[in-house]
């Protein structure tokens, strides 16, 4: 069996997940092409197909500012923005445009009812603060309820803001804006959904929206910019909410409110609080429909709708205040019943303005007044010739009728700041408004329709509250229009600087200037070149269209001395439908990506399975798993795997492995280090070489793997979990796709590299059996960590693997050394104990050679001792005695080597060492008798170690015995050769062979083989004695002391 894995890309959906991509091993070179590039085509391959996955939609924005200036119970007045009502339809010209039958027939409806609305003298008589003061039985003129898609109201001065405890306050209290969104909840029709809100200080900007258009609704996010006291507090500046509209559309509200005053720097910082507004606010970055976003946030000016809604207190320019107010109350008498007493109050007003103009007039010293043209406009009552005078037929259109409310307007509109700053540029370019219609919002006296300020302070009137919007289409034209005109004045300074004659020339040109010869053929393409008027073209490029159907104060509205003021768009906008654009997305990124892989080094690896009947292979393996699975891997254990890489492509491929990410801990390269790789390219010979290799379409070779676990230490680690059996490589395919292969497999664990303290835990059937009872050993891939704890019952006084490794060692050298006669011939085939003192442990005297055959015995040994089965039962049937028993004796020494603590832990021989120093200063050496006496006392601190200890030394003194016997039965001359000859003692150590030896040749030989052993032994038993910085004199100092306290014991 085997598993594929091909390179095909996968197209990525943004250039955000392009950049994580080839931050990581797998992603495609920057050298093919830049990942802008390829998600462009995505793109717009999926724009072009946008009809597939997008419905229009049509919905109404209603957008509403007011300032309630403060006043007590001005939120229960909200029903004005909801239902529309509230208007006066005498005092503005109330134009709807809807061409909804249905729509016409509720505005007829509704105007047919206008006579039982409560008249203007009624409303005005139960002016209360905190009750609504909306006029009673008013139906409402503008569209409101369910027919508006999206609500947004902007309110200002919520709290008041000239206290110095609202205007310092570090935070923004929130009960305030909690009162209105309330009544705005209350009003609204039943399903619609909370979308936003913003509040600073006295600032307040709610959004709601129907349950369809809630859904379309995306990005919410909302910001303020604080532009009053210092630049930075709250008092003034602006309140900002950005929304996606069906995935398309990018809509922005910003209700603000501008420094105010009437003084010279005034206007000058009305622009400024603009300027900031406009540049600091910056919204949270755009998530798309497949959670990608954008690396910064946009402003304002990435709108493709903008609204700027608010109190932005541009006053009348240039104009006496008296002078408009008694024009405007001309006009606001008509709303009242002269004979009452608001009637009155309206006429004394107008009075007491003409009284005031006619003073002025005496005090001018020139005939030129300099007076407005507005101020000798005359209201109809004024005119000598009466309304029932003039014939029907006769009667003047409001254009046309100098004493009309659209007169008057029209001539005191070119006094507004706002007009003049957009002219000249200073403020709110490209931004544009709906026709005003409607009297100056501020400001009144509160409870009045049509009184204007008659304080003391008598500030003039002003269209304060504002509503402008401005569509991506709108900016671009004023950037274009900006930059053709530098264009035209860089030309124009061109001309001036290289003289009149150049000049002249330019002219002559001028007229010779041949339309269809001369015109720029090439010219630049507008994204709306091809646009209906009426369209923009989104951000995203989809076309939505946007109207003013309605743009209106609500003039009975008497709660503050600003009118509220409303405008309702018709709003078209392509909806995103999630699930269709998925689709489609994934289509085009099929159809890109074949063609692009048809063009790219396409390389498919194939991993070669295990077979069932193979060692630690099972049916309960993972044969889902596309990676190289080892299965159950124990120490020494050889395990063989391949790969084959094949150019399935139809371009050259060139490959090869690179280093693969590693962790802490992680041996790095391009493979771990308990994995060998080498290449066989179809020569039949492998190589390591890793470099590159360039596959031909169709060519291929074959990686092989070998696994096994030889370096104790590494053991170790696996035994306690400190590494994991799980790592990958990583092929890297040039210009195409890297692969990741993953490499796996469950460790057995071992008692090799434990400490005697978890070896005498482990009960009969060794570690393995152990391992096995653990909970979670069926579902572990790689380690989990050593199956024996501190809270494991102890077993065994010393290690049962010593006391059965000892055992069989014993038994086969006495086995050995009697039936070698019976074998062999002496004179010409010596054993190895004649010939190499320290056999069987020293590897010189080893009768088998061959690595990998040791290896493999060495693994078998491993597992007999973790399992708890005889040696016997894991060696081969042919192998000889001498060789079990060199086999054995290898893995003792490796055993003990990898001991956690060793036999003799670093704390014991701490003392025994100082003990030895001691004596070999000492003027009265003790006899070695005593010197055993005293270092078992020592040793008797740590039983199970003392035991381990007593356990080897005694094999070891009997291996000496039973090797000087046989040498004594079949060579007794070798015994006369005092020393030993240098051939013999060659397994030991130049630095650590005796130089004074005993004059009996028995004795002498007996101390060779023991020097040989104690040399051999004393690493592998003994920790501690060589300390960072030591010299070289004194380590080899420790090391003659190590060996001759393990000599005390075999001597």
């Amino acid at each position: 069996m085997s598993s594929t894995k091909s390179s095909r890309p996968t197209s990525t959906s943004s250039s955000l997940m392009q950049e994580v991509v080839n931050a990581l091993p797998g992603g495609y070179p920057e050298s093919i092409q830049p990942p802008t590039s390829n998600q462009q085509s995505l793109s717009q391959a999926v724009y072009s197909r946008r009809s597939e996955y997008t419905k229009p939609k049509n919905i109404k924005i209603k957008v509403g500012t007011w300032n309630a200036a403060a006043y007590k119970g001005a939120e229960k007045d909200i029903a004005l923005f909801v239902d529309g009502k509230g208007i006066a339809e005498g005092l503005t010209d109330l134009t709807v445009e809807d061409e909804s039958e249905s729509q016409d027939d509720a505005a007829s409806q509704d105007r047919s009812s206008l006579d039982d609305r409560e008249g203007v003298e009624d409303q005005e008589a139960r002016y209360k603060k905190k009750k609504s003061t909306l006029p009673k039985n008013d139906p409402g003129l503008l569209p409101g309820g369910e027919d508006i898609g999206l609500y947004l109201l902007g309110l200002q001065e919520i709290v008041d803001v000239n206290s110095a405890a609202e205007a310092l306050r570090p935070y923004t209290d929130p009960s305030v804006g909690q009162k209105w969104k309330r009544e705005m909840e209350a009003h609204l029709p039943r399903g619609y959904k909370f979308v936003a809100e913003q509040q600073l200080i006295g600032m307040l900007l709610l959004i709601y929206a129907s349950p369809d258009v809630a859904a379309d609704i995306k990005s919410v996010s909302t910001t303020s910019v604080g532009t009053g006291l210092m630049g930075y507090m709250g008092n003034k500046g602006a309140v900002t909410a950005r929304i996606v509209l069906g995935e398309t559309t990018r809509l922005v509200f910003v209700n603000a409110h501008l420094a105010a005053g009437t003084d010279k720097g005034a206007v000058e910082r009305r622009n400024w609080d603009y300027g900031q507004v406009m540049s600091r606010t910056k919204f949270e970055p755009i998530s798309d429909s497949m959670g990608l976003s954008q690396n910064i946030g946009e402003g304002i000016d990435d709108a493709d709708f903008a609204f700027f809604v608010g109190d932005l207190n541009y006053r009348l320019e240039g104009i006496p205040g008296e002078d408009v107010r008694r024009l405007l109350m001309l006009h606001t008498r008509n709303e009242y019943d002269l004979s009452k007493k608001q009637g009155k109050k309206v006429d004394k007003e107008i009075a007491r303005n003409q009284a005031s103009i006619e003073r002025r007039r005496e005090n001018r010293t020139s005939t030129d007044s300099g007076v407005s043209q507005v101020s000798t406009v005359r209201s109809r009552e004024d005119d000598d010739v009466q309304d029932e005078d003039i014939d029907a037929e006769e009667a003047l259109d409001a254009v046309d009728d100098p004493a009309s409310l659209h007169t008057t307007l029209s001539s005191l509109l070119p006094h507004d700041e706002l007009h003049q700053q957009q002219k000249a540029r200073k403020a709110f370019q490209g931004w544009q408004e709906g026709p005003i219609t409607f009297l100056p919002t501020y400001k009144y006296d509160a409870g009045s329709v049509g009184v204007f300020d008659s304080s003391e302070k008598r500030r003039a009137p002003s269209w304060c509250d504002r509503i402008l919007w401005r569509t991506r289409r709108d900016m671009l034209s004023y950037e274009s229009t900006i930059a053709e005109e530098e264009e035209s004045k860089r030309k124009d300074e061109e001309m001036k600087n290289n003289g009149m004659d150049e000049a002249a020339k330019d002219e002559e040109m001028l007229y010779d200037y041949d339309p269809d010869e001369d015109a720029d053929e090439s010219g630049s393409y507008d994204e709306y070149d091809d646009a209906p008027p009426g369209t923009v073209i989104t951000k995203e490029g989809f076309a939505d269209e946007i109207s003013l159907e309605a743009y209106v104060a609500h003039q009975r509205v008497l709660s503050s001395d600003h009118k509220p003021l409303d405008a309702i768009f018709s709003f078209k906008y392509d909806a995103v439908v999630p699930e269709l654009k998925s689709k489609i997305h994934q289509e085009v990124a099929r159809e890109l990506d074949r063609a692009e892989n048809e063009g790219r080094p396409n390389v498919t690896v194939v991993v070669d399975r295990p077979h069932s009947n193979e060692e630690g292979i099972s049916d309960d393996d993972p044969l889902k798993f596309e990676g190289v699975w080892f299965g159950e891997v124990r120490y020494a254990m050889h395990k063989h795997r391949s790969l084959t890489v094949a150019n399935t492509g139809q371009v050259p491929a060139t490959v090869y492995f690179i280093d693969r990410p590693v962790g802490p801990g992680q041996h790095p390269g391009t493979s771990p280090s308990w994995v060998s790789m080498k290449i066989d390219d179809g020569t039949g010979k492998l190589s390591s070489d890793l470099s590159k290799r360039t596959l031909e379409p169709g060519q291929a070779f074959n990686v092989e793997l070998e696994l096994r676990i030889l370096d104790v230490s590494l053991a170790r680690q696996f035994n306690e979990g400190i590494k994991s059996m799980e790592d990958i490589l990583v092929l890297r395919v040039e210009n195409g796709r890297d692969h990741f292969i993953p490499l796996r497999g469950t460790w057995l664990e071992s008692s090799l590299g434990h400490s005697i303290s978890k070896l005498i835990r482990i009960p009969e059937g060794g570690i393995r059996k152990l391992q096995r009872q653990r909970p979670d050993s069926s579902k572990s891939t790689a380690s989990a960590g050593s199956a024996i704890d501190d809270e494991t019952p102890v077993k065994w006084s010393a290690p049962r693997e010593l006391f059965r490794l000892t055992e069989v060692i014993e038994e086969l050298t006495i086995r050995v050394t009697a039936e070698w006669g019976m074998l062999h011939d002496p004179s010409t085939q010596p054993p190895p104990w004649e010939r190499f003192a320290g056999w069987p442990f020293v590897p010189q005297s080893w009768t088998c050679k061959d690595d990998k055959e040791r290896h493999d015995r060495l693994a078998d040994i491993a597992e007999a001792l973790d399992t708890d089965v005889s040696f016997d039962s894991v060696f081969p049937s042919d192998i000889s005695h001498i060789e079990k028993l060199e086999s054995l004796a290898e893995f003792f020494i490796m055993f003990l080597s990898a001991m956690d603590q060793g036999i003799v832990t670093k704390e014991i021989w701490t003392q025994l060492d100082a003990g030895l120093i001691k004596q070999e200063k000492s003027k009265l050496p003790q006899s070695a008798e005593e010197q055993r006496t005293w270092a078992q006392e020592i040793l008797s601190s740590a039983p199970s170690h003392s035991i381990s200890f007593i356990l080897i030394t005694s094999m070891l003194d009997r291996i000496i015995s039973e090797t000087i016997t046989a040498i004594t039965h079949n060579h007794p001359a070798l015994l006369t050769k005092c020393p030993p000859p240098a051939t013999f003692l060659v397994t030991i150590p130049q630095n650590l062979r005796k130089k004074n030896w005993a004059k009996d040749g028995k004795e002498a030989w007996r101390q060779g083989v023991g020097r040989a052993l104690a040399s051999t032994f004393y690493g592998a038993m003994i920790r501690g004695g060589e300390e960072e910085g030591q010299k070289d004199k004194e380590k080899a100092a420790g090391r003659e002391r190590k060996v001759r306290f393990l000599e005390l014991f075999l001597l």
